[in-house]
């Protein structure tokens, strides 16, 4: 990545060249290039070592340019916002918001960091820390993008009282929010009559706009973290990451691997029609992989189909072992996928460190997901003891997704077809049961909806109450243990603990007696994600800060 920024001087070029390093692009071809365009007789190279490249951070000012070329300039470190403008043209580069400038070359031509450090001290009058007893009158310090220290708030360490800071009173603290179930389709509401068939006929620029709405929905609503189990997740979270849109931190699966008449197919279709636009051996030009399914049979397909999402930008991996309630004509009771196929999945995706979700209703299928070594079993309407007991001795993530079990029966099948509403009301009388007997027996659970972004996911932690949770075990279900459905993919999140990302959220109400104060948007009224804060007085939907110099609303010392 490259960053140019300018100011005037006598010859009108632009004053001063950034330069980011780009894992792949060499840094001096880099230089040359941008200021042969910018001031061809103006540049003079600074030799820089492979060692010195190496030991630079992730973003340093080369120094300033004169008439005679390049020479270093004072180490003055400040922060700006991640915008470059060459001749009149402002540009949002893919750095961090906000990001902190590293200025200066030694005499020897090494660069020269002076990091200027940002604090933010949150003091509450409960701290949830997601995982473990809440700490009246706790408090919490951010240093950067990191939580720093957790404790109480007579106890904050005097290194940070004494240094520059933000400091934020609030009733109620508690780690961001996970939903691990979320679907990145983009559909319109108004084509839900077409099924699984509007995955195909739909154009992902309208899927696209839909989905950066509904993540910074998600984000104001306290999710700082979402797992897509199929869709454009993938995309989405390239934008999210290069600041083009606002959203949370998003692990996506890429496509859900079906197979032919499985959970992935579109019924309504011919077969040829399906295998041309979902198939994983015709990828068309301007596909990456297919978005929200691909169709795969037999073990070398199904290789090929993980290691496409995997280039898509997958962290986890997606796979229909069982059918399924809004696919036509398949059977949610029935096993899909052979064992070797499973096992294929599972290993390839494993190579690459990453974990499997499986799709599950029926008995077989749920007890072949988790012999073949999936993470997270989804659903699992029909478990039994048995399936219980397999669950927890291979230590598989239980996401039930009570949610839109109870929110479709509750439609009466409105919008579904009738085969969808039959099948529906089918996993419905044993779901609940299910899910109960999985809470009772300690099953490691987390928390997703089977929604889209945008949706009031949580709702999900009222239904894990009523299945037999605690208000804190359905907080660390949503907060602490969402990570695990991701394995190696997953940051340090999740939970208030020194050494995590500080990915934060302040409640108006007390959560741990009534979880459903988080349900109200209202309710969620400041939000960091990454160490920047983007909900809370005065902040923009951008997260743009206006109360800098307002210490009263802000607090600050």
């Amino acid at each position: 990545m490259v960053t140019i920024t300018t100011s005037p001087n006598p010859i009108g070029y632009p004053a001063r060249i950034a330069v980011g390093r780009s894992p792949g692009f060499p840094l001096l071809i880099v230089v040359f290039q941008l200021s042969a365009i910018i001031a061809p007789n103006q540049v003079k190279m600074t030799r820089v070592t492979a060692s010195q490249l190496d030991q630079a951070p992730p973003s340093a000012e080369m120094g300033s340019q004169n008439n005679n070329g390049f020479r270093p300039s004072p180490p003055v470190p400040r922060v700006q916002p991640n915008i470059s403008t060459a001749f009149g043209i402002a540009i949002r580069g893919n750095g961090p918001r906000n990001a902190t400038v590293y200025d200066g070359l030694s005499a020897d031509g090494d660069v020269v960091s002076h990091k200027k450090h940002s604090y933010t001290i949150i003091k509450a009058d409960l701290l949830i820390p997601g995982d473990g007893e809440p700490i009246p009158h706790g408090a919490l310090v951010i240093e950067d993008k990191i939580i720093a220290w957790v404790g109480k708030q007579s106890e904050v360490p005097d290194k940070y009282t004494s240094a520059p800071h933000r400091s934020v009173s609030v009733p109620y603290l508690m780690p961001g929010l996970w939903e691990v179930h979320s679907h990145f389709g983009g559909e319109s509401p108004d084509d839900y009559d077409l099924g699984l068939a509007v995955f195909i006929t739909e154009h992902p620029a309208s899927s696209g706009a839909r989905l950066a709405k509904g993540c910074w929905e998600s984000l104001q609503r306290g999710y700082t973290s979402l797992r897509d189990v199929g869709g454009l997740g993938c995309e989405v979270a390239r934008a999210i990451r290069d600041g083009t849109i606002v959203g949370p931190n998003i692990y996506s699966s890429g496509a859900v691997l079906s197979q032919t008449a499985g959970h992935g197919d579109v019924f309504s279709l011919p077969a040829g029609d399906v295998l041309l636009n979902l198939g994983v051996s015709n990828i068309t030009p301007g596909h990456f992989g297919t978005n929200m399914c691909v169709i795969v049979d037999g073990v070398e397909e199904c290789r090929r189909a993980v290691r496409l999402q995997i280039r898509r930008g997958a962290k986890v991996i997606k796979v229909c072992a069982s059918g399924g309630v809004m696919s036509r004509d398949d059977n949610p009771l029935y096993a899909q996928f052979s064992p070797e196929e499973l096992n294929c999945i599972v290993r390839e995706a494993g190579r690459q460190g990453i974990v499997v979700a499986a799709h599950v209703h029926g008995k077989p299928g749920i007890l072949e997901a988790v012999k073949a070594g999936v993470k997270t079993v989804e659903h699992v309407s029909f478990a039994d003891q048995e399936c219980i007991d397999l669950i927890k001795e291979k230590d598989v993530v239980y996401v039930a997704t009570r949610t839109v079990i109870a929110t479709l029966l509750a439609s009466g099948g409105k919008g579904l077809s009738k085969q969808s509403w039959e099948k529906l009301k089918l996993v419905a009388t044993n779901h609940e049961k299910a899910y109960k007997l999985a809470i009772s027996q300690g099953v490691t659970t987390a928390l997703g909806t089977d929604s889209s972004p945008g949706f009031n996911s949580a709702a999900e932690l009222e239904y894990a109450v009523e299945c037999g949770m605690t208000s804190l075990e359905a907080i660390k279900a949503a907060t602490a243990n969402g990570p695990l459905t991701v394995g190696p993919q997953a940051p340090r999140t999740g939970q208030l603990k020194a050494g995590y990302e500080a990915d934060v959220i302040a409640v108006a109400e007390n959560p741990v007696e009534d979880v459903r104060v988080l349900q109200k948007h209202k309710n969620i009224t400041w939000v960091w994600k990454g160490g920047s804060v983007f909900k809370g007085p005065g902040i923009g939907p951008w997260g743009e800060d206006y109360t800098l110099d307002d210490s009263i609303k802000m607090g600050l010392d």
